[in-house]
């Protein structure tokens, strides 16, 4: 990959960065602009993003725990499930060919923009404990979920968390955690029965870093109701885009 189309990565990531940052989803957007704009094969875009997800992970948790937006006691269970998670679902990700990788992607694009619609004024409803099991379960499928589709974490996570009634700033704040032990666990799967093209998750992580460190700090002071909004269509949008490509069978192999 030529250096313009690397700082075109990197300023691309930049815009998914402020979107993982603020409201946790966003992860799921760099697939598709690695594999439609930059023409990066699915299964090298999938592992430079996971990739990527060890820095940018590290820079959410980091500023998130400093304003106290962190709950530990549920991160714990959360990172057990998710590693375990992450690393079966990269081994997997290499099984299964890249139009089936498509839809899957496709499909989480599409649900979790609906999701984050749905749950823009959930912060209203009274929250709902999760025991340690509960949230082990919700770590490994959110592990499984991301390694295959290159997402991270938080695409899966905050929907799922912000469904089962967790305020909106938790949810996000776990979300920033479990992207270090899924990326970990990942990148390990993706060296050991693929491949990880380092320079390319590196332009990602460059890019996601800022991005990541300027969305969390605006989501402690805007409105996360009207930030979900916004993201919401813009998954929608390129979900349906995705779907539509591949009807056409214009995908890439």
């Amino acid at each position: 990959m030529d250096m313009s189309s690397l700082a075109l990565v990197g300023v691309l990531s930049i815009f998914v960065g402020l979107l993982i940052g603020g409201v946790g989803i966003g992860g799921v957007l760099l697939v598709p602009m690695l594999t439609y704009l930059i023409g990066v094969d699915i299964h090298t875009a999938i592992a430079a993003a996971m990739f990527s997800y060890l820095f940018s992970g590290s820079v959410g948790a980091w500023i998130y725990a400093r304003k106290k937006s962190i709950r530990w006691d549920s991160a714990v269970w959360l990172l057990l499930g998710g590693g375990v998670g992450a690393f079966v679902g990269a081994v997997a990700a290499f099984a299964i060919p890249a139009r089936g990788l498509e839809f899957f992607i496709a499909a989480l694009v599409v649900l979790a923009g609906a999701n984050a619609l749905r749950s823009a004024g959930a912060a209203g409803y009274r929250e709902r404990p999760l025991s340690g099991g509960a949230l082990i379960a919700i770590g490994g499928v959110t592990g499984i979920g991301s390694a295959l589709s290159g997402t991270g974490g938080p695409l899966l996570l905050v929907p799922i968390l912000v469904f089962l009634r967790l305020p909106a700033l938790a949810a996000v704040g776990l979300s920033q955690v479990i992207q270090v032990p899924i990326a970990a666990s990942a990148t390990l799967g993706n060296a050991l029965y693929g491949t990880v093209d380092v320079v390319i998750g590196a332009a990602i992580a460059a890019g996601l870093m800022v991005g990541v460190a300027g969305g969390a700090r605006l989501a402690h002071f805007v409105s996360q109701s009207s930030l979900q909004r916004v993201v919401a269509g813009v998954l929608i949008a390129v979900g349906l885009f995705i779907i539509a490509r591949i009807s056409l069978g214009q995908v890439s192999v």
